[in-house]
C-alpha cells in the first residue's frame, strides 16, 4: 500500500489512457484516492511525456480549484468517528465544477509576429509562396515565432471568440520545412516555457479565430491534422477555411466541433488516420450542415506513401512552384536577386 492516500494509479495493462493535453494514447496515468471516497475527474494526472507534454495535474491543484469537493472531505474526514454511536450523518455530495478554461494574454500573439524572419518554417514556406503571400498567410492565422530552438513557430489556438487558449511550439528545418524530432521532438506549450500558475487548458482548432469572419460563413470548412498543413492548403487552395486539430486526436472531439454548427465539412486526413477519422463523421453530422471524409489522398497513393503517411500538404508540395524554382536559382546566382531588386521585379505565375 502507498504511504500517501492520494497516489497516481499502480500500473496494470490497459491502466493508462490518452493525456488530455498532448492527445497521445496510453501515456496518461490517473491519481486515485486509496481510501476510495474520491472519484477524481479524468484530468486528474501525469503525462509520461515530461519534456514534449509536461502535462501534470495534482490531486492538491483539484482541491484548490475545486473547493467544495475538498470541504465535503473534511467533513466526511471529522464525522468517521460519530458512526460509533449509531449516529450516522448524511453529507450531501457536491458535483465536481469543470475546470474553469485559461486564456492566454492576446499581447503574448503580437509580440510573437515581430521576428518571423528568424523563422525556419516562415523561411521555408516564402520559398514555396513568396514573402508577400506568407506574411499573409501568417497574419491571418496569428503564427509565431519563439525564443527556443532558433526561432520555432508558435501555432496559436485561438477560438471563435478571440481568446487565446494555448500556444503549441514546434521546431522546423528551414531547408525543407519538415518538423525537427532529432536528437529531440521540438515541441512545447507557451504557458509551460513561461510556467505560467494554474493553467487549466483547454485546446481550440488551430485557426478556428477566422470562423468569426461573417463573409466566411459560407465557405466550406476543410479541416486537417497538422497546422503546417492548413497553412500550406490554405496557399493553394484559397476557397476553403482550413483548419488543423493539432494531431490525429488533438482537439478532435464533440466539444470542441461545436463551432462547426451548420457548416458544410470535408475532413482530409493523414494516409495512416483515413479509417479512424471516418469513424468520426457520425458525431460532426449531429452538429454540421453536411459532414464528409475525403478519401482523395487514398485513391493517389502509393503503397510507399501510405506507409510513410503523407499528408494532402506533402502532394500539394510534390510539383516545384514558380517561387520554388526562382529561389534555386537565386542560391545558384545571387546577382540574380540583385537585378529583381533594382529593376523592382515581380514574379508572373
Amino acid at each position: 500500500m502507498s504511504e500517501y492516500r492520494f497516489h497516481l494509479q499502480k500500473y496494470r495493462p490497459g491502466s493508462k489512457t490518452a493525456c488530455p493535453l498532448c492527445g497521445r494514447k496510453s501515456c496518461f496515468t490517473r491519481y486515485v484516492d486509496e481510501e476510495a471516497q474520491v472519484s477524481f475527474p479524468d484530468s486528474v494526472g501525469k503525462c509520461d511525456h515530461i519534456n514534449s507534454c509536461g502535462y501534470h495535474y495534482t490531486p492538491k491543484e483539484y482541491f484548490r480549484d475545486n473547493p467544495l469537493v475538498k470541504e465535503t472531505l473534511t467533513v466526511q474526514q471529522r464525522i468517521g468517528d460519530s458512526t460509533a454511536t449509531g449516529v450516522r450523518p448524511t453529507v450531501k455530495p457536491s458535483p465536481n465544477p469543470a475546470l474553469q478554461i485559461s486564456y492566454l494574454p492576446s499581447d503574448w500573439v503580437d509580440q510573437s509576429m515581430q521576428r518571423l524572419d528568424i523563422n525556419p518554417l516562415y523561411r521555408y514556406l516564402a520559398t514555396v509562396a513568396g514573402k508577400e503571400k506568407t506574411d499573409r498567410l501568417f497574419n491571418l492565422y496569428k503564427v509565431g515565432t519563439s525564443r527556443m530552438w532558433n526561432g520555432a513557430t508558435v501555432f496559436w489556438q485561438i477560438d471563435i471568440n478571440s481568446n487565446v487558449r494555448a500556444g503549441k511550439i514546434m521546431g522546423y528545418d528551414a531547408k525543407t520545412g519538415h518538423r525537427i524530432k532529432h536528437p529531440f521532438n521540438q515541441v512545447n506549450w507557451v504557458h509551460s516555457v513561461k510556467k505560467t500558475p494554474d493553467f487549466h487548458m483547454k485546446q481550440c482548432l488551430f485557426g478556428e479565430h477566422l470562423l468569426a469572419d461573417a463573409s466566411s460563413s459560407a465557405k466550406t470548412v476543410a479541416i486537417v491534422e497538422s497546422e503546417k498543413t492548413a497553412l500550406v492548403a490554405a496557399h493553394f487552395i484559397p476557397d476553403f477555411i482550413w483548419l488543423a486539430t493539432g494531431g490525429m486526436h488533438g482537439c478532435f472531439n464533440s466539444e470542441a466541433m461545436q463551432v462547426l454548427q451548420g457548416r458544410e465539412v470535408i475532413l482530409f486526413p493523414d494516409l495512416k488516420a483515413t479509417e479512424e477519422w471516418r469513424r468520426k463523421v457520425p458525431m460532426l453530422q449531429s452538429v454540421c450542415r453536411r459532414a464528409t471524409c475525403s478519401d482523395l489522398l487514398e485513391k493517389m497513393a502509393t503503397d510507399d506513401q501510405r506507409e510513410a503517411g503523407l499528408d494532402i500538404a506533402d502532394f500539394l508540395l510534390m510539383e516545384d512552384t514558380p517561387q520554388m524554382i526562382l529561389t534555386r536559382m537565386i542560391e545558384r546566382n545571387p546577382a540574380l536577386q540583385l537585378l529583381i531588386d533594382e529593376f523592382d521585379l515581380a514574379l508572373v505565375e
